[in-house]
């Protein structure tokens, strides 16, 4: 068994179950703004009430993952990204604290709603901020981080943290298509269109932009082997978006959902094809900046038990707290 590899996939399945499952309610506080009825903003938290704080699950298992299966990269990512990931995690940490406590909030329940607004639109900004800091390079030398502590404040990463913004935005308001009925889904429908022409738009921005930024990353992207893997891909983001149209147009209810996750699966390739084989080091694999055997093995046997775990329980919450919310129906705890 190549334990690297194997590490990698699941490092690489915790990071896209969290931008998939965490990503759309914290597009719904994205989307609060343009709701501004306490009870629409109701209806759309109870949606993912009983189900946002296993969402996170998936990021400390990301993050514990590269800790315990690469930790040159972990502490250089860390080093480098140390302002973007503590921003993000203090937005977490307002969003969180707001499911818990607007509910039975009167007087000031106009400010955790403004929580919820930053919290979620900040935390989405910063992941965003992030990925494009990684994208762009973080500076090593003699194996050690060698930048300031403002080297991610480029505005590559600028534009991707927006970029998630918009992604974010659309899943959330894919899944309340799915989620709600009446007046307030024929409203998500008339924004979803929208949204999905600014998700094609960051989407082709990205797409010019990261190649241009990174030699490495153009190489790898039109080297021979990943370029006609990698042909179709533009094709398909053209027929996502022409079946979210249709979607749309015949009032589909789960569909629009459904094209979102691929516009996120579509990009996560993207993601894949730009960091391999070279996560951070140039010239450096994974396998010689991975934790020695015994290390990997051994957690990896955690890896093992909890993995069905975390994943049987993510499924029964969303079984059983399925179908559609209405108002005055609460799941808070």
């Amino acid at each position: 068994m190549d334990l690297s590899l194997t590490w990698a996939a699941i490092i690489a399945l915790g990071v896209l179950m969290y931008v998939v499952l965490d990503g759309f309610d914290l597009g719904i506080g994205i989307l609060f703004p343009f709701f501004p009825e306490e009870r629409d903003r109701d209806v759309m938290m109870n949606t993912v009430a009983p189900v946002w704080d296993g969402n996170e699950t998936w990021l400390v298992l990301g993050g514990a993952g590269l800790f315990a299966a690469f930790p040159m990269i972990y502490s250089t990512v860390l080093s480098g990204l140390y302002l973007p990931l503590m921003f993000m995690l203090v937005c977490l940490i307002f969003r969180g604290v707001t499911f818990e406590i607007r509910s039975k909030a009167t007087r000031t329940k106009h400010m955790w709603d403004l929580a919820f607004i930053g919290g979620s639109a900040g935390a989405t900004f910063f992941q965003g901020v992030t990925l494009g800091a990684f994208l762009n390079g973080i500076p090593v030398a003699d194996g050690r981080f060698s930048g300031d502590a403002f080297t991610w404040f480029t505005p590559f990463s600028l534009f991707t943290g927006l970029a998630l913004v918009v992604t974010y935005a659309l899943l959330g308001c894919c899944w309340l298509i799915a989620k709600t009925e009446g007046d307030l889904q024929r409203r998500f429908y008339r924004i979803v269109w929208p949204l999905t022409l600014l998700q094609l738009g960051t989407i082709a921005v990205v797409s010019i932009w990261t190649p241009l930024q990174d030699a490495g990353i153009a190489t790898r992207w039109f080297d021979t082997p990943w370029f006609y893997r990698f042909l179709p891909v533009p094709v398909l983001v053209v027929a996502c978006a022409w079946l979210m149209r249709r979607s749309i147009r015949s009032r589909h209810e789960t569909r629009p959902f459904m094209m979102a996750l691929a516009f996120v699966l579509l990009g996560y390739s993207g993601l894949v094809a730009s960091i391999s084989p070279h996560a951070i080091f140039p010239g450096v694999s994974l396998w010689e900046l991975a934790a020695p055997h015994s290390s990997q093995m051994f957690t990896l046997i955690g890896a093992a038990v909890i993995l069905p775990v975390i994943i049987a329980y993510t499924t029964l919450g969303y079984w059983v707290f399925r179908g559609k919310v209405r108002h005055g129906e609460h799941h808070y705890h």
